[in-house]
């Protein structure tokens, strides 16, 4: 028998002690956001609340989620919109980031489509106009340019990288976002070198190995004078899951 991989394991340990058949979808507008569980190679599990899922206990199990980081570029300069996550964050305070990095929901039956990644792209849209106060109208799902999974060993989740091109309406919700502001490249390499900045983990590690490189070929593939996230498509191989220490 094959061995079970730690995520499998540390998702069963989870689920048995939720009573599953409670979840409906009326009842769980009145719940806490559950995340999707899923294992290393992004194949989903089940539900469990944010809070069980960004335990430390849970996450030294293996314990893994679905995620998104969505990266948001002006078309006419492809600057990125970036945010400083608020002061009253559980998770990440203070810390700058790229545009939006939420979950999936498996609250929601649209967020839980995996064909074409089209449930991460409707949590991106809903995460957008809920952080950034940006319309929904001006974040259609078909837009988003999918590239690829990451696996990162912490903090233990599958993200989907998602790129946008799109003139966006910014209304900040102050208790999800302390700052927020457009930069150039350069720019960003900048902030990374001043150290009274800090970073998400996941944002410094995509920028590292993925972002400049993504930002590069984004700028060169210009098209009429603006930018189309679009133009990445066939970029990556997004078929599988990339681990990142």
């Amino acid at each position: 028998m094959a061995t079970e991989s730690p995520a499998v394991i540390a998702s069963r340990a989870v689920l048995s002690s939720i009573d599953l058949s409670s979840y409906d979808a009326e009842q769980s507008r009145l719940m806490d956001e559950r995340c999707i569980l899923v294992d290393e190679n992004d194949r989903a599990l089940g539900a469990a609340d944010k809070k069980t899922c960004h335990l430390m206990e849970n996450i030294n199990k293996g314990l893994l989620h679905r995620a998104f980081s969505a990266f948001v570029f002006r078309p006419s300069d492809g600057k990125l919109l970036l945010q400083q996550r608020a002061t009253e964050k559980i998770t990440f305070p203070d810390m700058w980031t790229n545009t939006c990095c939420s979950h999936p929901l498996d609250d929601f039956e649209a967020e839980k489509v995996e064909k074409d990644q089209l449930g991460v792209k409707v949590a991106a849209s809903r995460k957008l106009e809920h952080e950034l106060g940006i319309p929904p109208s001006q974040t259609p799902t078909d837009q988003f340019q999918y590239l690829t999974r990451i696996h990162y060993l912490a903090p233990s989740n599958v993200d989907y990288i998602l790129f946008l091109t799109a003139d966006v309406t910014v209304h900040p919700n102050l208790n999800e976002i302390r700052d927020q502001k457009y930069v150039s490249k350069g720019e960003l390499q900048t902030m990374f070198e001043d150290p009274k900045n800090s970073f998400t983990p996941w944002f410094k590690l995509i920028a590292r190995d993925f972002l400049f490189g993504w930002w590069d070929e984004l700028m060169n593939r210009r098209v009429g004078g603006k930018l189309s996230a679009k133009s990445l498509d066939g970029l990556v191989d997004g078929t599988k899951v990339v681990k990142m220490i």
